[in-house]
């Protein structure tokens, strides 16, 4: 049973899931899920490696059968197929470019698959995601980041009102994740959509309005993230990613603060209480330590 149970105007869902079971052989990687999504909200889903996120994605792109009902803006999503991807833009985890193409062509590409309309102006979706001066280089040329701006503006082609994206920024570096961000929030901001999957709980923090946690393919908490932390009870354990000479100042400035702390590879491990990891970072830049990269388990 879910510990919440979320009650909204049934007119006012983008997206509605009910008794969502997805089984493999006798393995079932979705239980008995239900949620709704509300027009303009960014609810993510997070949990472990296995918790069953990829599979509810995927059972929204109505990429695999399952039992249970999916509609998308009052379309069943098997009865209405073709109208329901007309209202989803999906990104996925993994980008599958041809890395000869330029920018330019690889939207042509996927605007004809789309079936878009000849002479469409892809200056304002390029401007939107910020490749517009990128639009001459090859995919190959481009970072990591560039690549996943130029599957969100595939995905934006066609101006859906739902965005779905798989694990969005899970290869990206902190800097280029941070600017991910900042063009979801705006899409946000603008009215659109969203349903994400992260093991990012900063990333959570930074967009979601509500956070799905999944565990065995059940739903456990839906709440907003403010209340994840104090709902679950959790200790936190804060990866810190720093150059190697760093390491052992930073392990005695957070000592010194009496939290446990231990050396993590090319870091530091730390576990902190609930809304304490803004404490970690401002104590290691008061000592002048640089953090590259963290991330949140």
């Amino acid at each position: 049973m879910n510990e919440m149970t979320m009650i909204s105007d049934p007119t006012d869902q983008a997206i509605e899931v009910k008794s969502l079971t997805k089984q493999f052989g006798r393995f079932t990687a979705v239980d008995d899920l239900s949620f709704t999504v509300k027009t303009g909200e960014a609810v993510a889903l997070w949990g472990a490696n296995g918790a069953g996120k990829t599979t509810v994605v995927r059972c929204l792109l109505n990429l695999f059968p399952f039992e249970g009902e999916i509609t998308i803006n009052g379309l069943d999503t098997r009865q209405k197929s073709k109208e329901v991807r007309r209202q989803i833009g999906f990104v996925p985890q993994e980008l599958s470019f041809h890395d000869d193409m330029t920018v330019a062509e690889t939207l042509i590409f996927y605007a004809r698959l789309k079936k878009v309309p000849d002479g469409f102006d892809f200056e304002p979706i390029l401007n939107q995601v910020r490749l517009n001066h990128h639009v001459s280089k090859r995919v190959g040329e481009l970072s990591g980041g560039l690549k996943q701006r130029l599957a969100l503006a595939i995905a934006l082609l066609s101006d859906p009102p739902i965005l779905i994206l798989d694990e969005p920024t899970a290869s990206l570096d902190i800097r280029a994740r941070e600017e991910f961000l900042v063009l979801l929030r705006t899409l946000k901001a603008n009215g659109k959509t969203m349903i994400f999957s992260s093991h990012h709980l900063e990333e959570i923090t930074a967009l979601a309005d509500r956070v799905l946690l999944l565990e065995g393919g059940r739903l456990v908490v839906d709440a907003p993230p403010d209340q994840l932390e104090r709902r679950l009870g959790w200790e936190t354990t804060l990866h810190l990613y720093m150059p190697d000479p760093v390491i052992e100042p930073a392990m005695e400035t957070l000592s010194g603060l009496g939290m446990p702390v231990s050396r993590n590879g090319r870091g530091v491990r730390v576990n902190v209480a609930p809304g304490s990891k803004a404490k970690v970072l401002r104590a290691l830049q008061q000592a002048g330590i640089e953090v590259e990269d963290f991330s949140v388990e």
